[in-house]
């Protein structure tokens, strides 16, 4: 059985699809794949999913999770006892990424 990927908050929802909509379109069809993908596998193995060490505060939110797609961060959260993966933020790579 599978994970249930969402928000945790309608504000953190708008927020994440502002942002896509600002993305390249071949970036926004990879990114759509990976959060279908992480429906099935929450921690894919390879370089490009890692825990994060330390607390990143997304909206009164946890980040344990990253997932690189291109230039792009998916920071993300699990729940493995409701089986959901909790999307929290999608921002480009930079500097302030992780702050």
């Amino acid at each position: 059985m599978g994970y249930e990927v969402v928000f945790p908050s309608e504000r953190v929802e708008r927020s994440f699809q502002n942002t896509l909509a600002k993305i390249p379109a071949d970036y926004q069809a990879a990114i759509a794949a990976a959060i279908r993908s992480l429906a099935n596998n929450p921690r894919p193995e390879g370089k490009r999913t890692k825990r994060l060490t330390g607390q990143i505060i997304v909206s009164q939110f946890i980040a344990q999770y990253r997932l690189r797609i291109g230039p792009y961060r998916l920071l993300y959260d699990i729940d493995d006892q409701k089986r959901k993966v909790v999307l929290l933020k999608l921002t480009k790579r930079d500097e302030h990424t992780y702050t």
